[in-house]
């Protein structure tokens, strides 16, 4: 069990550093970020973008340049192709998101030709940390699926499993979120709750306990569920959460760290390589601690 963000660089230094190519990178938090993943061995990056701009900014963040790879191009979207061509030809084994839109490297990454399809369904997670809760947890999909129907729902589950197997945590407890702990015919997420449920128990979606619905209440306390008389195994000790609708997962995941003083670190998976995706006004340490999380992925998948 991984309790905090700390816990986790102490386990992402256990493996081999990755090589890391990074979009557009001339970018403060960005290259802050990656010269802390390179003190703690995390990465060996590449860095695509303007060099000039790389070079001042690096020099601002007390980055040293020497030996790391740096390929010049000033057009925001060739940078963003060089970059993922870098990791769909594997001379990189993860992707960052510099300074530049979702949209512009997101289309990169699903080029039929050089980019970073696998046939599986494209999703995000957040892996947050709170002071109320115990370990960290993942909370799923806040970025990408708008409305996921119940079959996406599933795809987005494996994703989210697959990646908490990197993490070490072998039967990871999955939480599916509703308004209502009570199935509803009226309430479509209670259904799938429901139905996800049941593809568990007969093996469709294994590697994890799934149960629900939930609301968040008794879905991350067990006292909460304990006197809704619910019994439950998952229940107030949830791995991952995975939302109904991206609406649900977005806001959820912006009051943890907005009102509630969380950490986070976000990736996408379901491409054939991790790609570290965060907001462009999200701090050096979220970055870092994105950074480290797709180091571990893509160190598990190797």
């Amino acid at each position: 069990m991984i309790k905090d963000f700390k816990h986790l660089l102490e386990e992402a230094q256990k493996n081999e550093p990755v090589i890391m190519s990074v979009a557009v990178a001339q970018d403060d938090h960005v290259l802050d970020a990656v010269k802390e993943a390179m003190a703690l061995k995390l990465i060996t990056p590449i860095l695509v973008g303007d060099e000039a701009k790389i070079r001042e900014i690096a020099k601002e963040v007390g980055l040293n340049l020497d030996g790391i790879r740096i390929i010049h191009e000033e057009d925001i979207t060739e940078a963003a192709k060089i970059a993922t061509k870098l990791v769909h030809d594997k001379e990189a084994d993860l992707l960052m998101k510099g300074i530049v839109d979702t949209s512009i490297i997101m289309k990169q990454v699903l080029n039929k030709e050089y980019g970073l399809r696998s046939g599986n369904v494209i999703s995000h997670i957040a892996v947050l940390s709170v002071p109320t809760y115990h370990k960290l947890f993942v909370l799923t999909d806040a970025a990408m699926n708008i409305a996921p129907d119940l079959e996406t729902k599933a795809k987005i589950l494996r994703n989210a499993v697959d990646f908490t197997h990197s993490l070490g945590i072998e039967n990871p407890k999955v939480g599916i979120l509703a308004a209502k702990e009570k199935v509803s015919d009226s309430m479509p997420a209670t259904l799938d709750a429901q139905a996800l449920v049941e593809m568990n128990k007969n093996g469709e979606i294994d590697g994890c306990i799934v149960d629900g619905p939930f609301a968040l209440d008794n879905a991350m306390s067990a006292e909460s569920a304990k006197i809704k008389g619910m019994v439950s195994d998952v229940a107030g000790d949830c791995d991952i959460l995975l939302a109904p609708a991206i609406e649900a997962g977005n806001v959820g995941y912006k009051a943890i760290t907005v009102l509630g003083g969380g950490k986070v670190g976000g990736l996408i998976l379901g491409a054939s390589a991790p790609i570290v995706l965060t907001s462009r006004a999200d701090s050096a340490e979220s970055k870092l601690y994105s950074i480290a999380l797709g180091a571990m992925k893509a160190s598990h998948k190797a």
